[in-house]
């Protein structure tokens, strides 16, 4: 069974800052992408940031320069970095990982519970 397990989210003003972190366990071969989506209430759910197992990664437009995306290989986590958080940010935010469970197994995306991010103005 394989668990993503996301913390770090809360409640902020505006233009402040707060870090999410995700961490993956259970039976885990590789892991090729990790990141973070969110959806806010009435829209779909929308990628935030990906992280490739090589330390790629890709953003939302939205996000670009307000958010940093990290990962570590060795531990199975992936961290998401918010400054200048903005109201449009409020939105249950999911951990996501592309993962293989067996050697001979394709990769499947699993995901987290979600946690709350609110910004006020």
């Amino acid at each position: 069974q394989v668990q993503l397990v996301e913390s770090g989210g809360g409640l902020v003003r505006a233009g402040g800052s707060l870090r999410l972190s995700c961490a993956a366990s259970g039976s885990i071969v590789s892991i090729n992408r990790m990141g973070w989506y969110r959806q806010a209430p009435g829209k779909q759910r929308a990628l935030v940031a990906v992280i490739t197992s090589g330390g790629s990664t890709d953003y939302a437009d939205s996000v670009k320069g307000r958010f940093i995306i990290s990962r570590d290989n060795a531990k199975n986590t992936v961290d998401l970095q918010m400054d200048s958080l903005k109201s449009e940010d409020t939105a249950v935010y999911y951990c996501y990982g592309n993962l293989r469970r067996r050697l001979w197994d394709s990769s499947y995306d699993y995901w987290g519970q979600g946690t709350q991010v609110t910004v006020s103005e």
